[in-house]
């Protein structure tokens, strides 16, 4: 079959086409695997996704790896959609849209239900609290089931939250401080107890690192973590390659779950090939375990029947998917969940952050100096050409990075908006738009800074501990 991405793809038949999806699927983790130069793997990514987008449009039906095309008499020789531009998993976002993925599109792709004002009414009454700005600004966008968390509430009974971080570096950026920021709110109003999961085993797996390395990147990012204002003792962090070998309720579950998710349909949610390791194929379990009450017998008292909600990143939907699946089968809760949009790095919203490149982001180590250094040359930019252009035709805050990074730290609405409507109008210029994100940044991470410092060794290993929280069941 010829290589050439210049050849008809219309005239490929969808097995082909399915073939030419994973031949090139290989090809893009080859390349990642062997650290082929950054534009190389964006040319391969750039062809995944058009091929991708070609099944699509043969079929009707989504690329599933390992499972060629089925249903060919539902063939839809449709137009191209928009939609198909993105592309999420849990390790790639890929948009070609400068404002970012369209979230809208990926509710109705993914199947889960936007977070409108009568939900966000409803928390504010069930709370008594102003909802956080991260819920009033849509960054927390879309849920699964969180009418029945309410319910609930409503009903005094008790639910629990479980939020986690993949630690692959030992610095964190501000984008990893989302879901925490969000998740402390959640505890805070509503009372209830909360585990966090270092998936260190999950970065053993994809990266290139030894179990101690990942485990050490995991006692590290907890104090990042805990350094967020957590109450130790409403808070189980947990690490993975620690609790497993300890707990035998969550080693329970997680079997429970393999013996219900084909490989199968491990590799059409996940992607996953033949030539993965068997850790990663597994992996999923791992992390749908902590949804259920029954893996930390010691805070619930081996209780089945408390339902979960799970702040999180819409990347991770698909993990939580086939939980959702799973759970009646193994008499389990579903749990319920919250998704946030995703932080844009300081180059655009179409660039994923890298925390191998420490300009994509502002780093929670960066001093003072090293924030206004980023933010002024390499924050992505909604300004004209020239001070005439911009005066004349205004900033679009649409694309604009310094906005969007003010939209999730910027506490006040009514300043926000003003920001918005300056620098729309051409009142404000692009410059002073990063000074008042720098000015933002700055003493927001030196508060952080200086919390972190004081979190010692021995508090990481309280929170670290399985131990019963202040909670009765």
């Amino acid at each position: 079959m010829a290589d050439s991405p210049n050849c008809d793809l219309k005239s490929l038949s969808p097995l082909q086409l399915f073939e030419r999806v994973t031949e090139q699927g290989e090809k893009v983790r080859a390349l990642k695997a062997g650290k082929a130069p950054k534009d190389e793997i964006d040319a391969a990514v750039r062809m995944l996704l058009s091929l991708k987008l070609s099944y699509k449009t043969a079929t009707g039906q989504d690329y599933q790896a390992g499972l060629p095309p089925r249903d060919l008499a539902l063939i839809n020789n449709g137009t191209t959609k928009e939609e198909d531009e993105d592309f999420v998993d849990p390790w790639t976002v890929q948009t070609s849209n400068a404002k970012g993925v369209d979230y809208d599109k990926l509710i109705v792709r993914f199947g889960s239900s936007k977070i409108d004002t009568d939900l966000i009414n409803r928390i504010e009454r069930a709370t008594g609290q102003k909802p956080h700005r991260f819920l009033r600004r849509g960054i927390f966008f879309s849920h699964r089931d969180m009418d029945q968390i309410l319910d609930a509430y409503e009903n005094k009974k008790s639910f629990y939250l479980y939020t986690g971080r993949g630690p692959s570096s030992q610095a964190m950026h501000v984008g990893h401080l989302i879901p925490f920021i969000f998740t402390k709110w959640l505890q805070e109003v509503f009372d209830v107890p909360l585990v966090i999961q270092l998936t260190d085993d999950e970065k053993y797996l994809w990266k290139d690192l030894t179990t101690e390395k990942a485990y050490e990147y995991a006692k590290e990012n907890a104090k990042d973590i805990i350094a967020c204002g957590f109450d130790v003792n409403k808070t189980f962090i947990f690490s993975d390659l620690d609790y497993l070998g300890t707990s035998t309720g969550f080693y329970k579950n997680i079997v429970k779950v393999q013996k219900h998710v084909t490989f199968n349909q491990v590799k059409g949610i996940f992607g996953f090939t033949d030539s993965d390791c068997i850790g990663k194929i597994s992996f999923p379990a791992i992390q749908a375990a902590p949804s259920f009450s029954s893996s930390f017998p010691q805070i619930f008292n081996g209780k089945e029947n408390i339902q979960c909600l799970i702040p999180c990143a819409i990347d991770q939907d698909p993990y939580f998917r086939m939980t959702r699946d799973v759970a009646p089968r193994i008499g389990q809760p579903k749990p319920a969940l919250l998704h946030s949009v995703f932080f844009p790095a300081l180059q655009g919203a179409q660039t994923k952050m890298s925390a191998s490149d420490p300009n994509s982001s502002i780093f929670l180590t960066d001093t003072p100096k090293q924030i206004k250094t980023k933010i002024n040359k390499h924050a992505f930019s909604g300004g004209r050409d020239t001070i005439e252009e911009h005066r004349k035709y205004g900033g679009n805050c649409d694309v604009d990075v310094s906005f969007m990074y003010l939209t999730f730290f910027l506490e006040d609405d009514d300043r926000l908006e003003q920001l918005k409507q300056a620098y729309t109008s051409g009142e404000l210029l692009t410059g002073e738009l990063k000074k008042v994100l720098i000015e933002t940044l700055q003493p927001l991470i030196a508060a952080h800074q200086e919390r972190r410092k004081q979190v010692t060794d021995e508090m990481v290993k309280q929170f670290m501990t399985p131990r019963k929280l202040a909670f009765e069941f």
